[in-house]
């Protein structure tokens, strides 16, 4: 337990536990003794260690005291809540170096442990379920059918000693598999990268073309081109006409049922459904209605809540030029509590990529979500894979229709400056990477934004908030900083100076 009480000082005391328990993570790797080794596996059978607690059940009102029992609980139970969370957190961000299995089962034990678990650590073991339930072939690496990788054998998931042996004198990895261990060539089952469609880029203002690049950029989400029933199409046209009309609350309610059982029932494309619906035609009020009475099952499914989000109130944000109604924005925030990974695809990032640059009506839309929905950890992912994730991280779920308006990367306007502004002052603490990004973004936009106050009041608040991870940056940003005429720049300069 003494070598992990560093690791678990971090958990505690950090403001980005998360960056800074990995990179002690990787020199404990390097430093390690054979008497106290550090290894992954090491560290989830700490976690998950039997450990007794004193449990006192004060249920009961009638007698004056009651009596200690003691339960067997995991050693990461007997942490306090916000370690718990910080703790799973990081295993979400490091789980390429733990074993998906164990992680998995160390996430569906908590959360079946303890009926009065806090909120944010039943959030965080549920998001390390979903991270570990994305579809990927990584396993087949996990057993040795890869030769392309090296140090695939890990500390886990390694084929045993005597199956290679086996493997060896016969020429086949499993004797009761007839497949050689050259035909077993990654490639041949799961493809290559020219295997994979190569859309052109080009700078012309061809609508086409400019889709194209969105596609390469970033995952987005469609409806599959399946054709529907006469019948179903018929009630489609019908409820697209009930949409456009105003109807009091109690016909939108019905309303809502009846677009859910068309959208759910099996078989169907309920993304096509909706697209043919149109629902976003609606008014303020009934839209509030639909979006309330639309949820249907777990509040973690993520494909049924965005196909709401991104039809139902996307379009209606997109087009957004003047404050959005207090109805609807109570509506969006009360659904996104409820779906946040759903919020995160379906709203966050299409307004974030939105061809025109957010405007202040959408800035303060965002603010609400990220402020009354997310978790603080919750947007520094976020902000992650806004700045430096892959195109697989950047999903987007947007129906055809709406992908012109999408654009393949940021576009910086004052009020994107005012929202990451917010999103300092809201303690979120960005990752090294995301810092990396804003620096470089900042040299860039210096010249064109040396007036803009706003632009001025964000590079402060980033100084000011992120200081300890600015130091290697310190002559970029002053460089950035002096081509800048603001009220402020005599004061950023001044921080600077003293990192």
């Amino acid at each position: 337990m003494e070598s992990w009480v560093a690791l678990f000082e971090i958990f505690l005391k950090s403001p980005a536990p998360e960056t800074e328990a990995s990179q002690w993570l990787h020199q404990a790797f390097n430093a390690s003794s054979s008497t106290t080794p550090i290894t992954t596996s090491a560290f989830l059978s700490l976690l998950t260690k039997p450990s007794d607690a004193v449990v006192i059940d004060c249920s009961s009102s009638s007698t004056p005291s009651s009596t200690p029992s003691t339960k067997r609980v995991m050693f990461i139970e007997t942490l306090p809540s916000t370690i718990q969370a910080r703790v799973l957190s990081f295993l979400v961000y490091e789980r390429q170096r733990f074993c998906a299995r164990d992680l998995s089962r160390l996430a569906r034990n908590v959360l079946s442990g303890n009926q009065g678990l806090d909120f944010w650590v039943k959030r965080a073991a549920r998001n390390l379920l979903d991270a570990l339930s994305e579809s990927n072939y990584e396993w087949i690496s996990c057993l040795g059918l890869d030769s392309g990788e090296e140090g695939v054998d890990e500390e886990f998931e390694s084929v045993p000693g005597w199956l290679k042996e086996a493997a060896g004198a016969n020429d086949i990895l499993l004797p009761w598999l007839p497949i050689s261990l050259d035909e077993l060539d990654s490639t041949t089952f799961l493809g290559n990268d020219d295997d994979s469609v190569d859309f052109p880029k080009q700078d012309g203002q061809n609508g086409g073309e400019e889709l194209n690049e969105v596609v390469e950029e970033m995952e987005i989400d469609q409806p599959a081109n399946v054709p529907l029933e006469p019948e179903v199409q018929e009630k489609t046209t019908c409820l697209k006409a009930r949409i456009m009309t105003f109807e009091p609350s109690s016909k939108a309610v019905d309303l809502a049922t009846e677009i859910r059982q068309l959208c759910l029932d099996k078989g169907r494309d309920s993304f096509v459904v909706l697209g043919l619906i149109e629902p976003w035609l609606a008014d303020d009020e009934t839209a509030s209605v639909l979006i309330s009475h639309l949820a249907n099952g777990s509040e973690e499914e993520l494909s049924w809540p965005s196909q709401v989000l991104c039809t139902v109130i996307l379009p209606k944000l997109l087009f957004l030029e003047e404050p959005a109604s207090r109805v609807l924005v109570a509506a969006i925030t009360e659904y996104c509590k409820l779906h946040q990974k759903a919020a995160v695809y379906a709203l966050l990032f299409p307004l974030i990529f939105r061809r025109e640059g957010i405007n202040n009506p959408i800035c303060d839309v965002i603010t609400r979500i990220i402020k009354e929905c997310l978790h603080p950890a919750h947007v520094s992912a976020f902000c992650q894979k806004l700045f430096c994730g892959e195109k697989d991280e950047r999903r987007i779920i947007c129906l055809p229709c709406h992908q012109h308006l999408l654009s393949n990367e940021l576009v910086w306007t004052e009020s994107l400056f005012n929202l990451f502004q917010i999103i300092l002052n809201h303690n979120v603490h960005l990752t090294q990477d995301s810092i990396d990004h804003i620096v470089y973004q900042a040299q860039q936009l210096a010249v064109n934004f040396s007036k803009s106050l706003k632009f001025g009041n964000f590079l402060l608040c980033f100084v000011t908030k992120c200081s300890p991870l600015l130091k290697s940056h310190k002559l970029l940003l002053i460089e950035a900083v002096e081509k800048t005429s603001t009220l402020v720049t005599r004061s950023i300069l001044s921080k600077l100076a003293n990192l």
